[in-house]
């Protein structure tokens, strides 16, 4: 079934009845919806022209997720642990591997915003960047590959500031499931927990990408489930105190998120 026909069928009108959306969105969700269906397609435009459809599309693509994400059956658990820390005064960052961060992206709508997160300063990551600006997350433009230092000092003066923000610790490009030293370089410098926040999903889509990304089906359940086990980073760390605390946490990743796919009986 063709995605707007999807929408059509199940009444999503009802579930968003602001008129401004219905009256003069159609047309370009339309277009959006058909850039996704058609994906050679849009593969096959030239960089400039690709740029300039993204960048119109980022106020559509808001509303068509937030229409999506109105279907999704969201499970929360164990929340209790860095809600406690941030009400103590503490600040928290919370981590997640790439292949999952689609469902945390609305991390900030369920506990108040602003949250910082550090996105790519690539073309994609601009649109990207203007999506989640809409949902609540203040980003920081930056990636291991481009401008990685400059960005973290940033995203660490704003972790400071937010209290709460977010890392996804094996992007842009890889390799996926090995934590980047980022993650604990920013915990450091802004004296921030890590929380790792899992993310699994009942019956997702699974696309042909370098880390498999997934994201969730309409009408489906998602569970976000926050490790109850925060970790602090002391400020002075020799070069094996710091890659010993990386490996644990990279393990400590791969093992929640192989718990947290078995509550859907992966």
């Amino acid at each position: 079934m063709k995605l707007m026909d999807h929408l059509r069928k199940h009444r999503l009108r009802d579930l968003f009845p602001d008129s401004k959306f219905w009256g003069f969105w159609p047309q370009q969700l339309s277009l959006l919806c058909w850039c996704a269906e058609s994906g050679d397609f849009f593969h096959s435009m030239d960089k400039e022209t690709k740029y300039a459809l993204l960048q119109k599309s980022i106020r559509p693509a808001y509303w068509f997720l937030s229409l999506y994400a109105k279907t999704i059956r969201l499970v929360v658990e164990n929340d209790e642990v860095f809600t406690a820390h941030l009400e103590q005064g503490g600040r928290v960052v919370f981590a997640s591997w790439h292949q999952r961060f689609f469902g945390g992206f609305y991390i900030p709508r369920i506990y108040g915003s602003p949250h910082c997160i550090m996105i790519s300063r690539s073309r994609d990551g601009d649109f990207v960047a203007g999506v989640v600006a809409h949902i609540g997350w203040r980003a920081i433009r930056g990636s291991s590959s481009l401008g990685g230092k400059e960005a973290l000092r940033q995203m660490a003066d704003a972790l400071m500031q937010d209290r709460v923000g977010g890392h996804i610790v094996d992007g842009p490009l890889g390799p996926p499931r090995v934590l980047k030293p980022g993650l604990i370089t920013l915990a450091q410098r802004a004296g921030a927990a890590i929380c790792p926040a899992y993310v699994s999903y009942e019956n997702p889509w699974i696309f042909n990408s370098w880390d498999r990304f997934m994201a969730p089906k309409p009408f489906s359940r998602t569970l976000l489930r926050f490790d109850r086990e925060l970790t602090a980073v002391p400020t002075e760390l020799d070069e094996n105190q710091f890659e010993q605390i990386r490996q644990q946490i990279e393990t400590q990743m791969i093992r929640g998120y192989e718990s947290a796919d078995r509550y859907f009986k992966y």
